[in-house]
């Protein structure tokens, strides 16, 4: 059973972000406001949801909330920043784009940084214990499945309307045969073993 807040404070919002473990594409942050009376049986962390349920409640959550946002950060600024840092810069844009502005904010995950001197707690596991993160989870997979998806007409050899840029078999082996895109994070271990060449 998810709880709706964890601090006092009806202003408390969620944020989590999807897509942190990707060869490819954006780091995409969701972060939202609940009213004081919410429920919605079936919403739980988005990874233990089918993409259908996500699909369902995403609206639902939308129509519901008093406020919410979403945010990509694109490889480039990935690879500038590292994939921490850039999963903590969209939560925060997220936060400050909430209106009305929140009082508390909870974040899934164990690392942020302060913004707008707002007082927080990093919740290890949050989206499967917080409502608020569990709705931010699944506005954030559902708002960077859908990118992914789009970019996938672009790039139709990496299949990523599948894998979503995640380091899949199949991912790998198109990034071996194909090389890379201007949507990798070159940042990142595209291949789990540069070629070496018997000389």
């Amino acid at each position: 059973m998810l709880n709706l807040r964890h601090s006092q404070y009806i202003l408390e919002c969620g944020t989590d972000e999807a897509g942190r473990g990707c060869l490819a594409g954006p780091v995409t942050a969701a972060a939202i406001l609940l009213p004081e009376k919410f429920e919605l049986d079936l919403l739980n962390d988005s990874k233990q949801l089918s993409e259908r349920t996500r699909e369902t409640l995403r609206p639902v959550i939308e129509e519901m909330a008093i406020s919410f946002s979403v945010t990509h950060i694109e490889p480039a600024v990935i690879d500038k920043i590292n994939i921490l840092n850039a999963s903590i810069k969209a939560m925060q844009e997220c936060i400050v784009r909430l209106n009305p502005t929140p009082l508390y904010i909870i974040v899934d995950g164990n690392r942020f940084k302060p913004i707008n001197n707002i007082p927080y707690s990093t919740i290890v596991k949050g989206d499967s214990k917080y409502m608020s993160i569990a709705a931010a989870s699944v506005l954030a997979k559902t708002y960077r499945d859908e990118y992914m998806d789009k970019i996938h007409e672009e790039f139709p050899m990496y299949n990523w309307k599948q894998n979503k840029g995640y380091p899949t078999k199949e991912h790998r082996d198109a990034i071996r045969k194909y090389g890379t895109t201007k949507y990798h994070r070159m940042s990142f271990r595209l291949l789990p073993e540069q070629m070496k060449l018997d000389l």
